[in-house]
């Protein structure tokens, strides 16, 4: 529809005096207003409001009907979705109207307070007098309208069609709309809505199954799948299969027709970037760099180890200078020099000076002498680190017996750190020893020993494994020989089990009174006794471990056919499931089966929960209903079946409904289904050829006439179509 300015609106809206009626057609998917007499609405939108809030100034904003999805990034309609003033095919949300009728008098080009021409404005079937009793209040109090009239969309179109010579005279007008669907009986040109039914199916079940649908065919596309979008390829793709079945089974053998019917949708998608493997330009180019970062790291390494040196050999010589200084002081003079130093004792400054000693050789890169490495095995200075631990208890004071407690920490702990560090120095030997032995033995016979290397490997594997089963499962079975539910006291060694009795006696006794724990020196024994180190019978495991490890990487060098356990103790490797990249045909949306399946529900609504009657059982249930009418009325009915609505656009939907009346009525009988010209619009053309009619006036009712006849006279008005 192209752009009108205001002012060009305005100006139209003034061309039309007031006696020429506005018609809208009210509908639940679009809303559609303009003048009597004309062949095509005004302004036509979506029949939805939306309130979101603008993201900067945080202001609700109106925005009513279609909007542009560009301008909806400044808002945020996280909580505000699109509302209809719908429940079905009735009004119930009249503060959403008012705003829906708000947006249509203003477009229409009204410029007053007031609107001072009389409104035709469509209903559906069998409206509820509240609702048309709210909406002619709304009409009457909010716009000033000087009279109101109301008429069903779906007669409307049938007397428009009928003008026009689609339909007769007498027939069924079936009507499948937004939500929901409605048969009417036209008997003289008059609907009978007591012969009339309706089904809670139309064509927004059909856009939401669609969208259930490819939703679930294509989880990684949901966000595509937008309500609009859906409703196009609805539109565009979808049909009524005359023989549902047989048209399923087609799909389901794959035949060559069942191609033909598929339809596909590419979605947006950017093939990425191959990458061609460097020139040896590039590489040569790029080994440069790397040489160059290199030396400009190395060089950077020698600056820092040359400033290292230096500060060493600067603190070396303050050290030596220091000691030189110590000698020529007098015995009563040492304790006010060493204190003005800094050092306790001269041992202390020779421990310094030996520790400085070995740094400065270190950064030189010299090795150590075996004097430096005996001194360091015997540090001479730990009866002076430590001088409280051999006095006895009683001749210590309690500041002096704390102390003594913070002494034995530490020295504790230095003590464990150094045997640790004998310990991984001893096995470094050890596997420098064992890797020696085995590279002689491969030299000498490399098929024997590789067969040798895998049979170990196996052994201590299965061993391991074994005995990690023991460890969750337990080494106890019952009665059956299966493997029993044990405790953690069971699965547990006896150097386990002695740690766990330490550490719950120690914390149950000291629940008792003082705390006195570690008051004794027996009491700092207890951290040995619980120490992991002490624990000989969890270095089993913990060698073992270590060894398959060696034979795993011994072998993988010389047997490039070998492949280790991916986590050891499985024999198994996990397998690591793999990303496959995207491709063209991951992004093709295939419409097949849904093309069919989705429009079916007209006539199986129970498909998706409606346990309600289709299209062609409705039209049987209207004829049945008209008994009294006389005699020949269902062959004239039948005789004229008129399709209205939007959801009657589906290719194939006179032909299904014609078979499947045909069904349900006598053989031989005359059946004819027509469409109107115009399934959409031909409502609101049929009311405005309606309102432009003289004697229009007399079928609408003003605010007097409201207030004083009241509900029960609102109840029973209906309009006369044959004017």
């Amino acid at each position: 529809m192209p752009f009108i300015s205001r002012i060009q609106r305005q100006s139209d809206y003034n061309l039309f005096p007031s006696t020429v009626p506005i018609v809208i057609d009210n509908g639940a998917s679009y809303f559609r207003i303009g003048w009597a007499g004309e062949t095509n609405p005004r302004v036509i939108f979506r029949n939805i409001v939306q309130r979101p809030r603008h993201k900067t100034t945080g202001e609700t904003v109106t925005i009513v009907g279609d909007h542009d999805p560009a301008l909806l990034k400044y808002f945020d309609c996280t909580r505000s979705g699109p509302r209809s003033a719908f429940d079905s095919n009735v009004v119930y949300q009249f503060e959403i109207m008012e705003y829906i009728l708000d947006f249509g008098f203003d477009r229409l080009g009204a410029n007053g307070s007031e609107i001072d021409h009389p409104v035709l404005i469509t209903e559906c079937v069998c409206n509820p007098v509240q609702s048309r009793s709210k909406m002619a209040e709304l009409l009457f109090e909010t716009y000033g309208v000087p009279s109101v009239a109301f008429g069903v969309d779906a007669a409307f179109s049938y007397k428009y069609n009928q003008h026009l010579g689609v339909c007769d005279k007498e027939g069924l007008a079936i009507c499948p709309g937004f939500t929901t669907t409605h048969v009417i009986p036209f008997i003289e040109g008059e609907p009978v809505y007591g012969g009339s039914c309706r089904t809670n199916i139309g064509g927004y079940h059909i856009t939401d199954y669609l969208k259930q649908l490819i939703s679930l065919k294509y989880p990684h596309h949901m966000a595509r799948f937008t309500w609009e979008k859906v409703e196009d390829l609805k539109m565009e793709h979808c049909y009524i299969a005359p023989d549902y079945a047989l048209e399923a089974r087609l799909f389901q053998k794959g035949a060559k027709e069942a191609e033909d019917k598929t339809r596909c949708w590419q979605l947006p998608w950017i093939p990425p970037p191959v990458e061609e493997p460097p020139s040896e330009e590039e590489i040569a180019r790029k080994a440069a760099i790397k040489e160059k970062q290199g030396q400009r790291l190395r060089e950077m390494a020698e600056a820092k180890r040359s400033s290292r040196i230096n500060e060493l050999e600067n603190e070396l010589h303050g050290l030596e200078f220091l000691l030189e200084q110590l000698e020529q002081v007098e015995e009563d003079d040492i304790p006010s020099f060493l204190s003005a130093t800094g050092y306790l004792s001269k041992q202390e400054i020779e421990s310094a000076l030996l520790k400085v000693t070995q740094s400065l050789r270190k950064a030189k890169g010299e090795p150590k002498d075996d004097q430096a490495e005996s001194e360091e095995k015997t540090d001479p200075s730990t009866n002076e680190k430590f001088p409280l631990v051999n006095i006895p208890d009683n001749m210590l004071t309690p500041e002096q017996l704390k102390e003594k407690r913070r002494q034995l920490f530490l020295k504790t702990t230095s003590e464990g750190r150094q045997r640790a560090k004998q310990k991984r120095s001893e096995s470094e030997l050890e596997r420098e020893r064992k890797n020696q032995q085995d590279e002689e033995n491969r030299l000498e016979n490399p098929e024997l020993y590789l067969e040798q290397l895998r049979v170990k490997y196996k052994e201590i594997s299965e061993k391991v494994e074994q005995r990690k089963r023991l460890k969750t499962n337990g080494n106890h079975t019952n009665g059956n020989n299966m493997s029993g539910s044990v405790g953690r006291g069971e699965r547990l060694s006896a150097a386990q089990r002695e740690r766990m009795r330490l550490l719950t006696t120690a914390a149950f006794d000291r629940g008792k009174g003082e705390d006195t724990f570690g008051a004794r020196d027996e009491d700092w024994q207890l951290y040995k006794l619980m120490s992991k180190d002490n624990d000989d019978d969890d270095d089993g495991p913990d060698q073992d471990e270590a060894e398959l490890t060696r034979i795993s990487s011994r072998l993988q060098e010389i047997d490039p056919t070998f492949v280790p356990s991916s986590e050891l103790g499985t024999s198994q490797p996990v397998e690591v499931p793999r990303i496959r990249p995207l491709t063209k045909e991951d992004f093709k949306i295939v419409l097949g089966v849904e093309r069919f399946r989705c429009p079916e529900i007209l006539f199986h609504p129970n498909w998706i929960g409606v346990d309600q009657a289709g299209l062609d059982e409705m039209a049987g249930v209207s004829i049945r209903r008209l008994p009294s009418m006389g005699e020949g009325v269902e062959e004239r009915l039948t005789s004229s079946i008129f399709m209205t609505g939007g959801s009657c656009l589906f290719p194939g939907i006179a032909e299904r409904l014609e078979a499947g009346i045909r069904m349900i009525r006598p053989s031989g009988s005359l059946i004819k289904v027509v469409r109107a010209f115009d399934p959409v619009l031909d409502a609101w053309r049929g009311a405005a050829a309606y309102a432009i009619d003289p004697q229009f006036l007399t079928q609408t009712f003003s605010k007097t006439d409201y207030y004083e006849k009241g509900e029960d006279w609102l109840r029973r008005y209906q309009v006369k179509y044959s004017l």
